[in-house]
């Protein structure tokens, strides 16, 4: 991309903006360097990287980069032998330290972040080095008594010198007032002095060091402290020659972890850009668009980058597959010109990493060259008009346009006579289309109004004007071409109906029909829009009207366990009595047959305790009763049965005599009589394996549900047949793959799996189940 589409299309203001939100001088460095890229694999990388930073911001997460310093410029120096600063080398240990705490912070994310985790994995830790800075240097930057046993021991002869220099010119303060000329001790030339005044010179006796301006009062070392003043300096030379020494074994440290800390300011570096280009994207409400580079561009609700958002209009624009070329034809003040600069900006940004300010589902491409004719184009240097530097530029263009090419034409054939101008601009728009380019034109020449409909690839716009406000809307309006509304205009504004009419007759008919034609377009537009919102408050009643029959759904299905649990209780209860009153009846046969006089009316007692024993459970289907045995059905090993005292189903095992089958209920078998059985099915195999895994009529349905690209309603839609079969098939678990996303689709499974009662629980995916794309239901 050359410097002068950048300039015209205004993407350095896009970089201003995202250099603010850069947090370090690093990422600063990075952001303000910035430049669209031509290669699809490279854009892509940059875009999943920008996807990957919002994410977290979308969490309210921000990756903690304070504290970190470009520090490259201390470390070469430390590498070619050079003794840093005392705070150089504490913005080393302070980088040092941010760097841990950027990796600790992305490595305990439990979120899916693959690109940063395997950045921050490239960042060395050095805690030796940042302790051993630390150690010696404060955080204002001063060396510390500690960074050396010899260090403290001259600090501490050097406080001992000036305790005993102060002393002895506290005693010159008592006892020489009058000779002074403030009873104050100051410092001349690094030394302890005194103001004396000029008139008792001789009687301090000693060194001058300074004077005041007026030349009363002369600063004086008097001779009893020259000594200790000198030892002090000689002191405070050691003190610098110690912390010299010191600093330069930090610098050669630092320059022999030099390969290390260049890495961590390079991760650093990059994990900053990141985040200032998702950070742009949450201040415009962008999306991350998915990259092609069939010259295809999709947006939806697309708005102009450096308008405020409570301003500016959203549009759809669509280009590259059914059409090649945008001619936007209308008057001028009309918004033309925004739209054609939106296109271009977008475009930019998109090949650079940046989000779009656009809804999500966006599309866009990869662009080898950008060409733009915009604006006044007059050049006085060059003593060219207007029309003959946008011709200059035009003919440029064309010399370089190709099929991974976007050009954008404002005004195009403008600066000369009206008819010449329309047919040249026809003649280049023709000459463009022909090596397929991607065109976006506009023009207010009415003569290209029609020129969409001679044309392939080819489509008409404008943008649309309110006649009522005498304002444009600035809604791009795609399959129809813009009209001049002067009449319109000119009505509203009061002038006389006879001069509105004698203007029109002096109009042809064919401009006359093709404004007729364009008005009904427009009309057409509007019903259309009418009507397609009609239909959107039906769509929304009607998913109202159906999350209240699923609601009630619930509701019933609720009910029904509940009721189903009741009736458990009920038979479990009765079952128990059953086994009571079966233990006492075995109990008195018991007795019975130790009695010696077994009597008649006894059995029979015996006999009545044993048939009230059966529970009494009630069923959905009314128990038949068989009367006649020899009349009812014969049964068969394998046949499918309904056991009416308890109405379950179950299957034949075998048949025990002419009035009793063996057979199994669940786990259970049991012999019971023909009466209490009732034929539901064929006969069929046997099956001799432990009945622990149902198939259903499903049961080859996979073990997971991919919903990526799903509209939410129709995703909750499919989620809910897919676990119908799901459960039929007997899998304990499924996988439901919805990606990650703005976490639309996510959230909505999650919330469907709270309240689904076959659903026991459910988890986001580990690092090999698909991470936070995935979520994980087990099943009842």
């Amino acid at each position: 991309m050359n410097e002068r589409i950048l300039r015209v299309l205004e993407f350095n203001k896009i970089l201003e903006q995202l250099t603010n939100q850069a947090a370090t001088t690093l990422g600063k460095d990075l952001t303000s360097k910035l430049k669209p890229s031509t290669d699809l694999a490279e854009v892509r990388n940059l875009q999943k990287e920008t996807d990957e930073a919002a994410q977290l911001l979308r969490l309210n997460e921000e990756v903690p980069l304070g504290g970190i310093f470009d520090i490259r410029a201390s470390i070469k120096r430390s590498v070619i032998g050079g003794v840093l600063s005392t705070e150089e080398c504490l913005d080393i240990a302070n980088t040092i330290y941010g760097g841990r705490q950027v990796k600790d912070f992305i490595e305990k994310k439990e979120e899916d972040l693959p690109i940063l985790k395997e950045l921050v994995k490239r960042i060395t830790l050095l805690r030796e080095l940042e302790t051993q800075i630390k150690s010696c240097i404060d955080d204002h930057g001063h060396v510390m008594d500690s960074a050396s046993v010899k260090l403290r021991s001259i600090r501490s002869s050097i406080r001992t010198n000036e305790s005993r220099v102060r002393d002895k010119l506290d005693n010159y303060t008592k006892s020489n007032s009058n000779m002074l000329s403030d009873a104050i001790i100051t410092i001349r030339n690094d030394r302890y002095v005194l103001p004396v005044k000029q008139e008792y010179r001789g009687s301090i006796g000693g060194i001058v060091h300074d004077q005041s301006a007026s030349g009363a009062t002369l600063f004086m070392e008097p001779k009893a402290v020259v000594d200790l003043n000198n030892q002090l300096q000689e002191a405070r030379m050691k003190e610098k020659q110690e912390i010299d020494r010191i600093l330069r074994e930090l610098s050669e440290h630092i320059a022999q972890s030099e390969s290390y800390l260049t890495e961590n300011v390079m991760v650093l570096a990059q994990i900053d850009f990141m985040f200032a280009r998702a950070k742009l994207g949450k201040t415009m409400k962008a999306a991350m668009p998915k990259m092609n580079d069939q010259g295809i561009i999709k947006m939806k609700q697309a708005r102009h980058p450096l308008i405020p958002v409570s301003e500016v209009v959203a549009n759809d624009v669509e280009i590259g597959e059914t059409y090649t070329s945008i001619v936007i034809t209308g008057p001028n003040t009309g918004g033309k010109t925004v739209t054609l600069k939106m296109i271009g900006l977008c475009t930019l940004m998109a090949q650079s990493g940046l989000q779009i300010p656009a809804f999500d589902g966006c599309e866009m491409a990869i662009f080898e060259h950008v060409f733009a004719d915009i604006g006044d184009e007059q050049s006085i240097e060059q003593n060219l008009s207007t029309f003959s530097s946008h011709m200059t530029n035009i003919v440029n263009i064309i010399q370089q346009v190709d099929d991974k090419t976007l050009v954008l034409f404002d005004e195009l054939g403008a600066g000369t006579d009206p008819q010449e101008g329309a047919a040249l601009a026809m003649a280049i728009l023709d000459e463009v289309v022909s090596r397929n380019a991607r065109v976006i034109a506009t023009t207010h020449y009415p003569e290209l109004k029609a020129y969409g409909y001679n044309r392939e690839n080819v489509i008409n716009a404008s943008v649309e004007f309110d006649i009522e406000t005498l304002q444009p809307t600035y809604r791009l309006l795609i399959g129809i071409p813009g009209r001049s509304n002067a009449f319109e205009i000119s009505k509203r504004l009061g002038l006389n109906n006879s001069i509105i009419d004698q203007a029109k007759s002096h109009i042809g008919v064919d401009s006359t029909s093709v404004e007729n034609m364009i008005a009904s377009l427009e009309q057409s537009q509007i019903q259309a829009e009418k009507e397609y919102q009609e239909a959107y408050e039906n769509l929304l009643a009607s998913e109202k009207l159906r999350d209240d029959i699923k609601r009630q759904w619930h509701q019933f299905e609720q009910k029904r366990e509940e009721l189903y649990k009741k009736a458990e209780e009920k038979a479990e209860k009765a079952l128990q009595n059953a086994r009571e009153e079966a233990e006492l009846i075995i109990d008195e046969i018991r007795n019975m047959k130790s009695s010696v006089a077994l009597k008649e009316h006894e059995w029979i007692e015996a006999k009545k305790m044993l048939e009230d024993a059966k529970p009494n459970l009630s069923s959905k289907q009314q128990r038949k009763e068989h009367n006649d045995n020899k009349s009812a059905k014969e049964l068969h090993a394998g046949d499918e049965i309904k056991l009416l005292t308890v109405n379950q189903n179950g299957t034949v095992l075998e048949k025990v005599n002419d009035n009793e089958y063996l057979v199994q209920v669940g786990i259970m078998k049991v012999k019971v009589k023909r009466n209490d059985l009732q034929a539901i099915g064929k006969k069929k195999q046997v099956i001799e394996k432990p009945l622990t895994t149902v198939k259903g009529s499903n049961y080859h349905v996979s073990t997971e549900l991919d919903l990526r690209g799903e509209r939410f309603e129709e995703a909750l839609l499919k989620l809910e047949k897919y676990l119908d079969d799901a459960l039929l098939a007997g899998y304990p678990k499924v996988s439901i793959i919805h990606g990650k996303g703005t976490g639309a689709l996510r959230t909505g499974v999650k919330e469907f799996a709270k309240k689904h009662p076959r659903i026991s629980t459910y988890r986001t995916g580990s690092m090999g189940e698909g991470g936070s794309g995935v979520t994980i239901l087990e099943l009842k």
